[in-house]
């Protein structure tokens, strides 16, 4: 046995087997106030590689707001219908450059588009999703949920129930979720563990409130983490304790 194969086999298993991914689009941007960082783009190309080297299978939902957000200022006095299919469209954008992104760095990827738009997605459909996976595809969901109303919050969730994910490790720029936003509020503390009834009553801005019920409702855990810190998404699918908060139905021992 060589020493690589020695290594892999003694190597402690991931604690999932099936992830998906939110990133947002404001991930994408790196120090760039609008639009997409390659740099940043090829960085979290290889985290996900490494995550996907490692045997766990992994979907993504990409968001848009670097480039355009249906209720944001941006979108003015348009229509909510309308911006939100802007938005969505933007996802699909984002969708393409991370598919660069993961192709460059030797991972093969299929981006599913809730939207259709065949010269660069294939449609959603659910078993060509799992299918994929099990190929050992990379899945990017792209369009939201391809209706308007729905963050891609919403359709992270959505999606991660429809592929029978194991958990959603939502990808921030903070350590976690805390009691105070930590960018206003110095003195604020960050839970290692809370509940879905607790993110909901105390309005934390976690994902919006119809994901979070949604995860609920299925017993589905999240993982909220910081995204700028290298080999984050590695130490969360490994389980490693300190990382991020986790949302589930019961507080564990550790907080």
């Amino acid at each position: 046995m060589s020493t690589v194969e020695a290594q892999t086999t003694d190597s402690p298993a991931p604690v999932y087997r099936r992830i998906l991914l939110k990133i947002s689009g404001e991930a994408l941007m790196g120090a760039q106030n609008y639009g997409v960082d390659v740099d940043t783009a090829r960085r979290v190309a290889e985290e996900i590689k490494a995550v996907h080297d490692r045997g766990v299978e992994v979907a993504i939902v990409v968001g848009g707001g670097n480039i355009f957000r249906g209720v944001s200022k941006s979108a003015g006095n348009m229509d909510r219908s309308s911006a939100d299919y802007i938005g969505m469209l933007a996802t699909v954008m984002n969708a393409c450059v991370l598919q660069d992104a993961l192709e460059t760095a030797g991972v093969h990827t299929r981006i599913l588009s809730a939207l259709n738009i065949p010269e660069v997605a294939e449609p959603f459909i659910r078993r060509r999703a799992v299918r994929h996976l099990e190929k050992r595809r990379v899945v990017i969901f792209a369009g939201g949920t391809g209706n308007p109303y729905f963050t891609t919050d919403s359709a992270a969730a959505l999606r991660a129930l429809e592929i029978k994910a194991e958990v959603i490790l939502k990808a921030t720029k903070v350590e976690g979720i805390y009691n105070a936003d930590p960018m206003k509020d110095a003195t604020a503390t960050r839970y290692d563990c809370i509940t879905y009834q607790e993110v909901l009553e105390q309005r934390l801005q976690v994902m919006d409130a119809s994901a979070i019920s949604l995860c609920m409702d299925n017993r589905l855990p999240i993982v909220v983490f910081n995204m700028r810190n290298s080999g984050n998404i590695m130490r969360v699918v490994m389980g490693e304790v300190g990382v991020g908060t986790t949302v589930c139905m019961e507080r564990t021992e550790k907080q």
